[in-house]
C-alpha cells in the first residue's frame, strides 16, 4: 500500500495537546521527517514543543525526539547557536539522524558549530584551568575523534584537536599510527597558522619528545631543523648535537648548516656559548659545529658557488649603459644597481673595469652607490672585504677626507663593507671598524654610511654598545645621518621587543622635525618587533592612532613584520581597511605592500587579494600592489600575477609602471622560456622601454632594476623570504623591507641582495671539502636551463632597391630594336641597368602532356623532407656545484650506486620519475637543496676533490672555457684601484719586431 503523502502537518501537530503521553510521543516521531517540509508550519508550536522537552511526564525517549524536533525547527529558522543546543539534549535521536540519508546538510551544519563551540570555550580557558564545558558536547567531540580515528582522517582529527588544545589527541594518534609525517602535519600547521606565540611554543614542545631520535637520511630531519628554528630555543637544540657527535657527526653538522640558514643570531650564538668544549676524540668536532654556527662556511661555499657559475650576460649591461643618459644621476644610479643585482656575490667586477669613464661620471649621491655596490658585488666575500674596499676607506684614525667628494665614496664603502659581512656571525669581524669611523667621522654622509653597514653587518644582534653609539649619532639631529641611524637601531635589536628601546625612539621622532629621521626610526621600531605577534599589538596600535602619516607609516610596518609569513586573518584585514580609509597616500601605498610580508608563504592567493586594488583609482594603492604582487609571489613565475602586472606596465602613472617592472623581474627570476610563457616577451619590453628615450624617466628606472633583477646573481639566485626549510629569512624579509624604502631613498634599494638566495646543491665530505659527484635531474634540461645569451643587434647593409621595367615599356623597344635592325640601322644595345627588373604579365604556362592543375600541385607540395629534430632527453647528470632551481628540487635523485649519498633527503617534496614537470603553473614547494653533507659508501678510494676557485675579475664566458693559465697580472687584481703592496708585473717575453711589414 502507497502511503500518500502529507498536504500539512496540522494533524499530527494536534496531537501534541493530547493528555495521552502516546500519542504525543507518536506525534514527536512523526513531526520529525516532516521538518524540511513544513518547518514553518511547525516552528509555530515550538513553544509547546519546548515544554514537552522539559517535560518530566513524558519518557526520555519521547524527550529526545522533542529535542531534535526544536533543533531542526531552529536550523530552518537560521538560528544555529539555539539549534545545537537542542541537538545535544536529543542524545540518541540525533545520534540515529547521523546514518540517515538527505540529513547530511543539517548534520554536518550542527557537528561544525559543536565544533567550533567546543574550540571557543577550550580557547577561553586559562592556561592552566580546565574549561567547564556541557559533557553532551564533549561526548560530541569525542565521538567525532573516534571517527576520524577510525575512518583513518588523522589529519582532520589533528586538525580539530588543534585548535581545541587538546594535544592529548595528537599522542594517541602517534602513538597508535607511528607516522612521523603526522607530526611534521601539526607542526607545520601551528607555525604557518593563525596560533598565538604563546601556544605555539608550547605546541612545539610537545612534539618535539614524540618524534624518534634522527638517523641518517631520516625524512623528518626537515621538521625537526624548522621546530628548532621556531622554538630558537638553545636549550632544546644543543643536546640534539651532543647526541649526535659520537656516532652521527655527519648529521651533527648537516643540522649546523640548517640552522645557519633559518636561524636568528642570537639563537645561533648562544648554541655557540653552550655547546662543550668536547673530550681529546670530539674537540675538533665541537670546533667545527661552531665554526659552522658562525655562517661563515655557508657563505664562503654559496660565494663559490656564485663564482664558478656565473652566467651575467655583459651584453645586457652594455645595452643599458648606450641607452641611458650617464649624465643624469638617476639613469646612473639604476645602472648601478642593475649591474650589482646581476653581479651579487660573483665578485665580478668586469664591467666597472671596463667602463672606467662612466663610473667616474658619478658624484655626490650617485658615487655613493656606486661604491656600495661593491659591496653587492663581492657580498660574502668577508675573507678579502678590507683589502677591495680598503682604498675607498677613511683613515685609520676615521677623520674625514680633505678631498672634495670623497666622502662620497667613503660613505658608500662603509655601507659596502656591512653588506659584504651580512649573515657573518652577527659581524663581529668588522663591528669595530664601523663603530670607530661611526663615533670619529664628522661628516653626516661618512656617518650615513657607517650607520647603514653597522646596522646589516650586526642585524638581530642586540649590541647594546653598538645601540648606544648609533642613539649619540641619532641626537645630533642630523638628517641625513639621523635616519640612518633609526634603521639601523632598529637592525641591531631586531626581534628583541624590547619596550625601552622602542618607546626612546617614539620619543624622539615625535620631538625631531626632520621626516627622514621620523622615517628612518618609525620602520626601526617595526624591526624591533619582528616576528612577535600579538607582542606588537599594542605598539602598532599606538603608531597608527598617530596624527603623523610618518609615524602610521610605521604602524603599517610594524604590523606587516610583527605577523610576517603568518597569514593572520586579522592582521590582513587591518591592512585592508587602511589601504582603503587612510587619508595619506604614502601610508595607503605601505599597506597594500605590507600585505606581501603577511602572505609570502601563500602566494597562490596574492594575485586574489590584489586584484580590485590593483585596478584602484588612487595611484600609490596600484603601486603598493605591483610591490605585493613582486615580493609575494618571487621566484614563482606564477602566471595569475603576471597577467596582473602586465597591463599595468601600460598605466598612465610612471611610478605604477616603474614598480610593474619591477615586480616582473622579480617573480620572473630564473624562469626559463619553456617554463614561462611570458619570459620572451617581458625582456623583450624592458628593451623596449629601456631604448625609448620619450618614455618617462622613473618607468626606464624600473625597467633597468627589473632587468637586474630577472638575472641577479649571475643568474644563479632566486628571491624568497622563507628558508629551503620552510621558516621564515629573517635576511631576506629585512632586505626586502628595506628596498621598498628605494621610493624615498635610492641607496637602500641595494639591500635587496639580502634576499638573494643562491639555488644550488653543493655536497661537502665529512671533512666539509667539497668532493666530485654527480646527481641526476629527472626533468628535461630545457625547462630549467639559463636563458640563452643576447646576440648583438646586426646592422643591415643598404641595399639598392631594383628599378622596376614595365612590360610596355620593353615591348616598345623590343618594335625599335626590330625596326631599326630591317633598316640596316646599328643597333642601340640598351643594356640593363643594374637592379632593374622586368614586370612580366601572366601568361599561361605551356604543360604538354602533364595537366596545368597536377602541375601547379607538384609545385606547391615541397617534397624535400624537414630535417629531423633530435629528441630532448628526459634528464641529465649535474656535477657538485650546479645551479638547481627550487621547482627543480622535487625531480633531483642521486643514484643508488653514487659512491656519495647525502645525510638529509634532498626534497620535502617528491615526484615520481614517471610524471611529467608541469609549466606554466605553480606549485607549493619547501626546498631544500642547499648545502648537503655528503655520507661516503667508499672511504677505502681516494677522494678526488674539487678546488676552491680564486676570485675572477673577468666574468667567464657562457660556453665551457678552457682551463687558462693564472697570471701574476690576473691574480694582482682583486679590486678596481690597485694595491701598491702587491708585486709587479713581470716584463713580456723578448720578440723581434716585423718592420719590414708596416703596411
Amino acid at each position: 500500500m502507497v502511503t500518500r503523502p502529507h498536504s500539512s502537518a496540522v494533524g499530527v501537530l494536534a496531537l501534541l495537546e493530547d493528555p495521552e503521553p502516546l500519542l504525543k510521543q507518536h506525534a514527536l516521531k512523526s513531526l520529525v521527517p516532516l521538518v524540511p517540509q513544513f518547518w514553518a508550519e511547525i516552528s509555530e508550536h515550538i513553544a509547546l514543543i519546548e515544554s514537552l522537552y522539559e517535560s518530566a511526564e513524558l519518557p526520555k525517549e519521547a524527550r529526545d525526539f522533542a529535542a531534535l524536533l526544536a533543533s531542526k525547527v531552529y536550523y530552518f529558522l537560521g538560528e544555529y547557536d539555539e539549534s545545537l543546543s537542542f541537538a545535544l539534549g536529543a542524545g540518541k535521536a540525533f545520534e540515529e539522524e547521523t546514518y540517515k540519508q538527505g540529513l547530511e546538510e543539517y548534520v554536518e551544519t550542527i557537528v561544525s558549530k559543536a565544533i567550533d563551540r567546543y574550540i571557543h570555550l577550550r580557547g577561553d580557558a586559562q592556561p592552566n584551568g580546565t574549561p567547564e564545558i556541557d559533557p553532551r558536547l564533549s561526548a560530541i567531540i569525542e565521538t567525532i575523534f573516534n571517527r576520524c580515528i577510525a575512518d583513518g582522517e588523522y589529519k582532520q582529527a589533528v586538525g580539530i584537536a588543534l585548535e581545541s588544545r587538546r594535544l592529548d589527541i595528537i599522542k594517541r594518534i602517534y602513538e597508535q599510527t607511528k607516522d612521523v609525517s603526522l607530526l611534521s602535519y601539526a607542526m607545520e600547521a601551528v607555525i604557518d597558522t593563525q596560533f598565538s606565540l604563546s601556544y605555539r611554543d608550547l605546541v612545539l614542545q610537545f612534539l618535539y619528545p614524540l618524534f624518534p631520535p634522527p638517523e641518517n637520511r631520516s625524512p623528518h630531519i626537515h621538521a625537526l631543523t624548522r621546530l628548532l628554528v621556531a622554538l630558537s630555543s638553545s636549550a632544546t637544540t644543543v643536546p640534539l648535537l651532543v647526541s649526535l657527535v659520537p656516532s652521527k657527526k655527519s648529521l651533527a653538522y648537516q643540522f649546523a648548516f640548517d640552522l645557519v640558514e633559518g636561524g636568528s643570531q642570537d639563537f645561533l650564538e648562544a648554541i655557540r656559548n653552550e655547546l662543550p668544549e668536547g673530550d681529546d676524540e670530539n674537540k675538533a668536532t665541537f670546533t667545527q659545529i661552531k665554526t659552522i654556527l658562525e655562517g661563515k662556511t655557508s657563505v664562503s661555499l654559496f660565494s663559490e658557488f656564485l663564482r664558478r657559475n656565473n652566467k651575467t650576460d655583459l651584453l645586457i649591461l652594455k645595452t643599458t649603459k648606450e641607452k641611458l643618459e650617464s649624465r643624469s644621476s638617476m639613469f646612473h644610479t639604476a645602472l648601478t644597481l642593475q649591474n650589482a643585482f646581476m653581479h651579487s656575490g660573483t665578485t665580478s667586477d668586469q664591467f666597472l673595469r671596463e667602463n672606467l669613464e662612466w663610473l667616474g661620471q658619478a658624484s655626490n649621491w650617485s658615487k655613493f652607490s656606486a661604491t656600495a655596490a661593491l659591496g653587492v658585488i663581492n657580498k660574502g666575500y668577508f675573507e678579502k672585504a678590507m683589502l677591495i674596499l680598503g682604498p675607498y676607506l677613511p683613515s685609520d684614525g676615521g677623520q674625514d677626507s680633505v678631498v672634495p667628494g670623497a666622502e662620497y665614496s667613503e660613505g658608500g664603502a662603509l655601507y659596502a663593507l656591512g653588506l659584504i659581512n651580512a649573515g657573518c656571525g652577527s659581524g663581529k669581524g668588522v663591528e669595530g671598524t664601523l663603530r670607530q669611523t661611526l663615533r670619529a667621522a664628522q661628516s653626516e654622509v661618512v656617518q650615513h654610511g657607517a650607520a647603514l653597514g653597522l646596522g646589516v653587518a650586526v642585524m638581530g644582534g642586540n649590541n647594546a654598545e653598538a645601540y648606544d653609539d648609533l642613539k649619540q649619532t641619532l641626537f645630533t639631529d642630523s638628517a641625513v645621518a639621523g635616519e640612518a641611524a633609526g634603521f639601523a637601531m632598529g637592525l641591531i635589536m631586531l626581534g628583541s621587543a624590547d619596550a625601552g628601546c622602542a618607546e626612546e625612539m617614539l620619543t624622539y621622532a615625535r620631538e625631531t622635525q626632520h621626516e627622514k629621521i621620523i622615517r628612518g626610526l618609525a620602520v626601526g621600531i617595526a624591526f624591533i618587533y619582528y616576528g612577535k605577534q600579538e607582542q606588537a599589538n599594542d605598539m602598532a596600535k599606538l603608531l597608527l592612532g598617530e596624527k603623523d602619516p610618518l609615524l602610521r607609516y610605521g604602524g603599517v610596518y610594524t604590523l606587516a613584520l610583527a605577523y610576517a609569513g603568518t597569514s593572520n586573518n586579522n592582521a590582513v584585514r587591518q591592512l585592508l581597511h587602511i589601504a582603503v580609509s587612510d587619508t595619506s597616500d604614502d601610508v595607503r601605498r605601505a599597506a597594500v605592500t605590507s600585505l606581501a610580508f603577511l602572505l609570502f608563504k601563500n602566494p597562490g592567493q596574492v594575485p586574489r587579494i590584489v586584484q580590485l586594488l590593483s585596478e584602484s583609482y588612487n595611484p600609490h594603492v596600484r603601486c603598493g600592489a605591483t610591490l605585493a604582487l613582486g615580493i609575494a609571489c618571487a621566484g614563482t613565475g606564477l602566471q595569475d600575477a603576471v597577467e596582473i602586472l602586465e597591463p599595468m606596465t601600460k598605466d598612465s602613472v610612471d611610478f605604477v609602471r616603474q614598480g610593474a617592472f619591477i615586480a616582473l623581474g622579480m617573480i620572473l627570476i630564473q624562469q626559463s622560456e619553456a617554463a614561462s610563457s611570458s619570459m620572451a616577451s617581458i625582456r623583450s619590453l624592458y628593451t623596449k622601454i629601456i631604448s625609448d628615450k620619450h618614455e618617462d624617466p622613473m618607468a626606464r628606472f624600473g625597467a633597468a632594476l627589473g632587468l637586474g633583477l630577472i638575472d641577479a646573481g649571475g643568474r644563479n639566485v632566486t628571491i624568497s623570504l622563507q628558508s629551503s626549510a620552510g621558516s621564515r629569512d629573517t635576511s631576506a624579509i629585512v632586505g626586502m623591507m628595506l628596498f621598498c624604502q628605494f621610493w624615498y631613498w635610492y641607496p637602500l634599494a641595494h639591500c635587496a641582495c639580502l634576499a638573494f638566495n643562491p639555488t644550488a646543491i653543493i655536497g661537502v665530505n665529512g671533512e666539509l671539502r667539497p668532493p666530485k659527484f654527480e646527481f641526476v635531474s629527472n626533468a628535461k634540461p630545457s625547462l630549467f636551463a639559463y636563458p640563452s645569451s643576447t646576440k648583438p643587434a646586426k646592422k643591415e647593409a643598404i641595399t639598392k632597391v631594383a628599378t622596376a621595367v614595365l612590360s610596355t615599356t620593353a615591348k616598345v623597344k623590343a618594335r625599335e630594336k626590330k625596326k631599326a635592325a630591317a633598316e640596316g640601322e646599328p643597333i642601340d644595345v640598351d643594356e640593363k641597368k643594374d637592379g632593374d627588373v622586368e614586370m612580366k604579365t601572366d601568361e599561361p604556362a605551356k604543360h604538354g602532356d602533364v595537366s596545368p592543375i597536377s602541375g601547379s600541385i607538384s609545385n606547391l607540395v615541397d617534397t624535400s623532407k624537414p630535417p629531423s629534430r633530435k629528441k630532448e632527453a628526459s634528464s641529465e647528470r649535474l656535477q657538485n656545484f650546479s645551479r638547481v632551481t627550487p621547482q627543480q628540487l622535487t625531480y633531483i635523485s642521486f643514484p643508488s650506486d653514487s659512491r656519495y649519498q647525502p645525510v638529509r633527503p634532498v626534497s620535502t617534496n617528491s615526484i615520481s620519475r614517471s610524471k611529467k614537470p608541469s609549466t606554466g603553473s605553480w606549485e607549493t614547494y619547501t626546498g631544500v637543496g642547499g648545502i648537503l653533507v655528503l655520507l661516503d659508501e667508499r672511504p677505502d678510494e681516494p677522494v678526488d676533490l674539487i678546488a676552491p676557485l680564486e676570485p675572477s675579475v673577468v666574468a667567464p664566458e657562457p660556453t665551457v672555457a678552457q682551463p687558462a693559465q693564472p697570471t701574476q697580472m690576473a691574480t694582482a687584481r682583486p679590486h678596481i684601484a690597485l694595491d701598491e703592496d702587491l708585486p709587479e708585473a713581470s716584463p713580456p717575453a723578448p720578440f723581434e719586431y716585423p718592420f719590414g711589414n708596416d703596411s
